[in-house]
């Protein structure tokens, strides 16, 4: 990828003359769509990012986000942030999930804030493809790898196949950090004279280009040709690093940071100058370097990982230096902060040329300027992208008989409905002692215990649903998040997105990522949810076609305590079911975008959702908290029937017996996947009913008891299976990579 000509005219008749080679190369990635939005931004307006709560919205390394004070507990912030690593994942998946942890703990500490939680979600192609299970483990591998040895919990997240993403994985990572309000650091240069900083890893080749290399299309030959292009992670100096910040944080060292994450160097510096309005004179020679001979431009674009840039007080610099060698990192001033109008400057002890010019017997200048631009201009500069787009086409009925056997035992067979433990058990979910509630569950929950209050987790999209009707679908991701958390009894209180999709400038692709955006800011809006951050990935396209319009949520509820309601059932209670059904309310059960079309094959509408979203899901976080509350669980992947099988187990099981419907239309009732729905078992189903009372229907299933089976009876239909028996159905990932 190279500047094109109507960007390099843009730039001519900005600065006055030709760009040098590094300043072309910072033009070229920094106004890559990787990093300048240029499709996207137009969009990203229909968004609501404001709220009581919000303290640092959109714009920054991470969003800030007050929390409520319970008891005796403290005034405390949250940080959140998602990044993807996509195209890095494809090439190297262990080191490009790795590195994509890596960077978003880092985002994490430039607001000073100390990372408690991450959440992964995973796309893949069809997991019966011998490359999809290969991406798979080593993804996974990385992340666990990672995260672990950082002492980072990965608490949440999801797994998804489809067959469009076989040639374009998406691995997306959410970070949670924990702050104190005056610890509270931004990516906004404060004052002329200060000094910037750089402490980490040593600088070297690797990474190059990788702004620009997210910013197209994947190549045939991309896992080889494009390797260079993905950064290599050492979690080790990572977790120093994390300690180093904390030392530094706690001196009052830091007046302002930025992670080196996308374009290196040049990247996050001019980044930080551009936001606080300033110039600044970086000498490149002084960057500590682990590899000999490199020229300008790969010393402002390597995205040499485990680095950070500070902002400090002239009088603080020794100090600083101190710190970092005290943690065996590497410390270098390499510039300092100039007035209001001047520019971006770097300079250069050497040449531009590269090395194998220079062995040519060119004789390099003693010092030159490489880099002299308006960092503003830099950083947001480039031009919106205005492209066309054609909406997707409506799906109409057209599904296929299959037998309720058969459905259910290929449906909670299938890699998307089945058990996720062989990821999970990968990670140390438990490391700094907050996770309250696990992995597997419809939500993790975090102890805050400095404020005295809960934290729900629920990260993650469904392609099946926004690849058969993308608004629809992502307003259904975006209310599934917001049940998840609601069903461990937490108030939905803040979200950040990761919008992926395919190569914009095709119309069909465009259409269906305007579609997601507007789809999710819908509905967030509807649930009164912030959408403070995010990240936009596209041109994830490949030889084998575009992925579907995936728009991953990581959303935060919040509650009073630190305990909440299992999945799994108690076999003490009676089992009811809320939220707008097929049971009551809707005599033609929609299967759009469901499991059941995925595996057998035929379209349908999608399902309506709740009028009152609001309502239905501050609801069901209230009764969730009620003592009377044995288990709950939501509705969606898979269905009802899914949802039952995964609340069942060796000590508890169920006996469900639903009242006549259509003939025909039994699997339209167990298996459609329409959101905003939970499953309780409780002593006292009179209350979830007046709970609920003008609010949503309460449909009694049937009784949970001692047994371990599962019997659903609907019209003709019967469904028995003990837990063994969804247990061997369920492990079918396991089973395969174990």
């Amino acid at each position: 990828m190279s500047l094109s000509d109507a960007d390099h005219e843009l730039v001519v008749e900005e600065i006055g003359r030709e760009p040098t080679r590094a300043e072309a190369a910072l033009f070229e990635n920094l106004w890559s769509e990787h990093c300048a939005y240029r499709s996207s931004r137009p969009l990203l307006s229909a968004f609501d990012s404001e709220g009581d709560q919000v303290v640092i919205g959109p714009g920054d390394d991470a969003a800030v986000v007050s929390l409520p004070t319970n008891g005796d507990g403290e005034e405390m912030y949250i940080t959140m942030g998602v990044e993807s690593h996509n195209h890095p994942s494809y090439v190297d998946p262990f080191d490009g999930a790795a590195t994509g942890v890596g960077g978003i703990v880092r985002d994490t500490l430039s607001m000073g804030a100390y990372p408690i939680a991450l959440a992964d979600c995973l796309y893949f192609g069809d997991f019966d493809r011998e490359h999809s299970r290969y991406l798979f483990e080593g993804v996974v591998e990385g992340i666990s790898h990672y995260g672990n040895c950082i002492g980072v919990p990965t608490v949440a997240g999801s797994v998804a196949f489809h067959d469009d993403y076989e040639g374009n994985p998406l691995v997306n990572v959410s970070c949670i950090g924990l702050l104190e309000p005056e610890r509270t650091i931004t990516a906004e240069a404060q004052e002329p004279g200060n000094k910037l900083v750089l402490v980490g890893n040593a600088t070297g080749r690797d990474g190059l280009g990788g702004a620009s290399f997210a910013s197209e299309d994947l190549a045939e030959d991309a896992e080889t040709e494009d390797r260079p292009a993905v950064q290599v992670g050492d979690p080790y100096s990572e977790k120093l690093l994390i300690e180093c910040n904390e030392a530094l944080l706690d001196e009052a060292l830091v007046e302002s940071a930025r992670d080196l994450g996308a374009a290196g160097l040049g990247g996050a510096s001019s980044e930080l100058v551009a936001k606080g309005g300033l110039g600044a004179r970086i000498e490149l020679d002084r960057v500590h370097q682990r590899e000999p001979n490199m020229n300008a431009m790969e010393i402002l674009l390597a995205e040499s990982q485990e680095r950070m840039v500070y902002e400090v007080a002239p009088e603080n610099v020794d100090r600083v230096a101190e710190l970092a060698e005290r943690f065996d990192l590497g410390c270098s001033v390499i510039g300092e902060l100039t007035e209001p109008g001047t520019n971006y400057v770097c300079t250069f002890e050497g040449s531009e040329t590269t090395v194998s010019d220079k062995s040519s017997g060119q004789r390099p200048r003693d010092s030159e300027t490489v880099v002299d631009v308006d960092a503003t201009f830099l950083g947001d500069g480039a031009p919106m992208n205005d492209l066309p787009s054609n909406a997707p086409p409506k799906q109409e009925r057209d599904l296929p008989t299959v037998s309720l056997d058969e459905a259910f035992e290929q449906i909670v067979g299938s890699p998307n409905c089945a058990s996720k433990r062989w990821v999970y058990r990968q990670y140390d979910h438990e490391v700094q002692v907050r996770t309250s509630v696990l992995p597997g569950d419809d939500a993790a929950l975090l102890a805050v215990r400095e404020a005295g209050t809960g934290l729900a987790f629920s990260a993650g999209a469904d392609p099946n649903w926004t690849d058969a009707a993308p608004y629809e679908g992502a307003r259904a991701v975006a209310l599934e998040n917001a049940t998840n958390v609601a069903a461990k009894g937490a108030t939905p209180h803040a979200a950040v997105d990761c919008l992926n999709g395919g190569n914009p400038e095709k119309p069909d692709v465009y259409g269906g990522f305007k579609g997601i955006v507007d789809g999710l800011a819908d509905m967030c809006s509807d649930l009164d949810v912030p959408v403070v951050g995010g990240n936009v990935s596209l041109y994830n396209d490949s030889q084998d076609g575009p992925i579907p319009p995936t728009p991953t949520l990581a959303l935060v509820g919040v509650k009073e305590g630190y305990d909440a309601p299992p999945l799994s059932l108690s076999g003490e209670g009676t089992l009811v079911v809320v939220g707008d059904t097929a049971l009551e309310g809707e005599a033609d059960p929609r299967l759009g975008g469901s499991e059941y079309t995925a595996q057998f094959g035929g379209t349908d509408r999608f399902p309506a959702l709740p009028a009152d979203s609001t309502d239905v899901v501050e609801t069901i976080a209230e009764v969730a908290d009620a003592d009377h509350v044995l288990a709950s669980h939501d509705v969606s992947h898979g269905g009802l029937a899914v949802a039952l099988a995964e609340m069942v187990h060796e000590d508890a099981g169920a006996s469900v017996d639903i009242e006549p419907v259509e003939r025909g239309s039994q699997n339209r009732l167990l298996f459609n996947e329409r959101p905003g729905r939970v499953v309780f078992e409780t002593t006292d189903p009179v209350a979830v009913r007046e709970a609920f009372d003008g609010v949503a229907p309460v449909t009694e299933l049937g009784e949970a008891n001692g047994s371990n089976r599962l019997d659903i009876t609907v019209n003709d239909g019967t469904l028995a299976y003990d837990a063994a028996d969804i247990a061997d159905l369920r492990s079918v990932i396991e089973d395969e990579l174990a």
